[in-house]
């Protein structure tokens, strides 16, 4: 069987984001069987515009992320909180990925097999952005992993001064996340 096909998306800008430092921890302590892509371009997608909604019509990087999620066997996002919920940036590539207004081309994030996973630095982590994530997803029909749910609260102390996951206990849940992926991936095929 080939390697499960996997588009990362962190919700973060920063260039330290710890979000972005989650990602790169699921590629490197991946339990196998998954090549993870982590995308780099989500500050270049412009604000969701009805107008341009369409196939004709779309940004040249719109589409291009809309056909990379398509192609994609699972999508991981991590996601910071502001404000008690997700990213305006994340939330905006999100609501391209949701429509086909057309009816013909499919929406990206229907079915697709989604693990959402998220760290911030204070006491509560991301509960409340990944709560809010898991309320786009039921809109857009997308299959989520419900548990096992990966919040890295206080993410500064599980991380090294290079970025690197050091956490054992988040490390242990976070491949016990790719794993629950990597099943609805499997049941999907």
């Amino acid at each position: 069987m080939t390697a499960s096909k996997v588009f990362a998306i962190s919700g973060s800008l920063r260039a330290e984001s710890h979000n972005t430092q989650l990602l790169r921890a699921a590629q490197k302590f991946n339990p196998g069987g998954m090549e993870i892509e982590i995308y780099d371009r989500l500050r270049e997608i412009p604000a969701y515009d009805y107008d341009l909604d369409f196939p004709d019509r779309r940004p040249e990087i719109v589409g291009e992320l809309r056909r990379r999620v398509q192609e994609a066997d699972g999508l991981l996002i991590a996601t910071p909180e502001f404000n008690y919920s997700i990213p305006g940036v994340l939330k905006n590539a999100l609501d391209w990925l949701s429509t086909d207004w057309t009816r013909q081309e499919g929406v990206p994030l229907r079915h697709k097999p989604t693990a959402i996973m998220g760290a911030a630095p204070g006491s509560f982590g991301s509960v409340r952005a990944q709560l809010a994530l898991r309320q786009v997803f039921v809109c857009t029909d997308s299959d989520v992993v419900v548990k096992p749910e990966l919040v890295a609260f206080r993410s500064h102390e599980r991380f090294d001064e290079q970025g690197n996951l050091v956490d054992e206990g988040t490390i242990g849940i976070l491949v016990d996340l790719l794993a629950a992926l990597q099943g609805k991936i499997d049941a999907a095929r």
